[in-house]
């Protein structure tokens, strides 16, 4: 993938590193905000979000660093260890950013369809557990197809991604593949399709609940469901391009559409997220409009 790029590799650098220093800033503020303010905690709508920024924190770091050397490095090689402690790191994430998801959804059906009920539902407890079992979801339903994949004997070393994805190395194998095809088939309908099931069904509940409401309550619930309803869509097209990038052989589509479609799912959702969730949720937009306020005082003293 980085053939016929050696030209350009230093802008590509600089841009890489950019994005990446943007996406941590941009991340790290809002999850600094939410830990900070201690009203916040006691809403699981936010606990969930820092939850979903630190998860964008985790798959990115697995991308841009790493790319980062590769370009500027001359060989683009990475070693057996590194090539799957990457594929573990980019699938969980891409499993957890969808489990996330679902939780967030949870939520918001909660909060919307159940509001009477809303904090005897959703105690402390079972937001943490929801937590726990979603990335323990991920990491268990990502961990079956990945040590298999382990196993494989290869006898080819090029991989045509700017990253290493778990099929193109499946694809260098000098086995049968079956078993693999079959798991990785069963992984990403119980990680992603089963979740956005979930989702769709959720969301068709809350727009009936809105439906047969007040416009006012209709206003709140579309505030407060917005962040979730975007990031979603996103990543959704984002995910599922990226598996469609995967049924095509090497060189059947032009670089740089593999090259956008590849990072869709890494690059989109770590810097979009921060930027739905802090321009739309009123107590986030708040507290940046009054960090900003003090530190132009402070400049101004």
């Amino acid at each position: 993938m980085f053939k016929g790029h050696e030209k350009g590799r230093e802008f590509y650098f600089l841009l890489t590193v950019i994005t990446y220093i943007v996406i941590v800033l941009l991340n790290v503020n809002i999850i600094l905000i939410v830990l900070k303010d201690k009203s916040l905690h006691e809403q699981p709508m936010y606990l969930f979000l820092c939850c979903l920024l630190f998860n964008s924190l985790y798959g990115s770091s697995a991308l841009f660093p790493r790319l980062s050397a590769d370009l500027l490095s001359k060989t683009h090689a990475i070693s057996r260890t590194g090539c799957f402690t990457q594929i573990f790191v980019i699938y969980s994430y891409a499993a957890s950013e969808f489990a996330l998801l679902t939780i967030m959804a949870y939520d918001r059906y909660v909060a919307i369809c159940q509001p009477l009920h809303y904090h005897s539902i959703m105690t402390k407890r079972k937001t943490f557990l929801l937590i726990l079992c979603a990335f323990t979801w991920s990491v268990l339903f990502v961990s079956v197809p990945f040590s298999l994949s382990v196993r494989l004997p290869l006898c080819g070393d090029q991989i045509t991604r700017l990253f290493c994805a778990n099929w193109s190395v499946v694809r260098l194998s000098c086995v049968s593949t079956v078993v693999n095809n079959i798991c990785g088939f069963f992984s990403t309908a119980t990680t992603i399709l089963l979740p956005a099931g979930f989702i769709l069904f959720t969301y068709i509940r809350i727009l009936i609940v809105c439906r047969k409401s007040t416009a006012e309550f209709r206003g709140k619930a579309l505030q407060t469901c917005l962040p979730h309803i975007v990031s979603f869509v996103t990543y959704s097209i984002a995910i599922f391009s990226d598996i469609a990038l995967t049924r095509y052989e090497p060189g059947e589509i032009i670089n740089a559409v593999t090259l956008i479609i590849s990072l869709e799912f890494i690059l989109i959702p770590p810097l979009l997220n921060p930027l739905i969730y802090g321009l739309n949720l009123p107590d986030i937009r708040r507290r940046i409009l009054r960090l900003k306020s003090s530190f132009k005082v402070d400049l101004d003293q």
